[in-house]
């Protein structure tokens, strides 16, 4: 479900424009629904061109780098080529991993029974890309766990199906077997209407040099609403 938040600019230069994405929007689509890339040359009209340098999922929220140039495109490939280009997302699942900080190397392939979705597939097997995942445990509740997920590759529904294949499928994420309500220790029920997964920090080099680019967004309040209500602390985003 969308935040209803609409999307808006984080930042703009002569090579760059980041937005944050809510959720409920796709970032490009075959269809003729509307996308973060409409909504991208409305806002930056004057943009020569405007290639998204990542594809958020409909249902998560977080930051989007688009290239304004084809140098910019140039150097964005250039940075995730060399392993510059880095991405931190805040998830909720319904408990820790564990253990409650590693990697997940699980390679990903699409889902035969249904090529809408992925599935984690043994090396080697037909269509399987290798994908790499940090994760970390920000907190632990009786009924949720923070984590900051740290994609080292950039497979369709990484993340995801990951956390899935750990055995903690993100909060409201129904395509991957998350639950879509969660009850309190007072025994009362949560709603969760969509994958609690945000995109929250990105960061690569400048072009013009100095010092790396950083971007940073907390998640939309329906994120912060299910942790809050969880009884869960105030956000705050790890150290870079």
């Amino acid at each position: 479900m969308p935040d209803r938040i609409e999307p808006f600019v984080v930042y703009r230069d002569a090579h760059f424009l980041v937005l944050h994405k809510p959720s409920g929007l796709a970032t490009t689509s075959p269809g003729q629904g509307p996308t973060l890339v409409q909504a991208a040359h409305r806002l930056d009209p004057e943009a020569a061109r405007l290639h998204p340098s990542s594809r958020l999922d409909a249902e998560v929220s977080g930051l989007v780098t688009f290239a304004r140039t084809k140098e910019a495109t140039e150097h964005l490939l250039a940075a995730r080529q060399a392993g510059e280009y880095t991405r931190g997302y805040l998830a909720l699942a319904p408990r820790a991993p564990s253990p409650a900080d590693g990697e997940w190397r699980e390679a990903i392939a699409i889902d035969r029974r249904d090529p809408r979705k992925r599935i984690v597939a043994g090396q080697g097997a037909a269509g399987a890309r290798d994908a790499h995942t940090l994760y970390r445990t920000l907190d632990a509740l009786p009924q949720a766990a923070l984590l900051w997920l740290s994609p080292q590759t950039g497979r369709t529904h990484q993340l995801r199906v990951h956390a899935a294949h750990a055995g903690i499928p993100l909060l409201g994420d129904r395509h991957y077997g998350g639950a879509a309500r969660v009850v309190r220790v007072d025994g009362s029920v949560i709603s969760v209407r969509r994958t609690m997964l945000h995109c929250t920090r990105v960061s690569f080099p400048n072009p013009e040099g100095g010092t790396r680019l950083l971007f940073e967004a907390l998640p939309p309040p329906d994120f912060v609403a299910l942790w809050v209500a969880l009884d869960g602390p105030s956000l705050v985003l790890p150290p870079t």
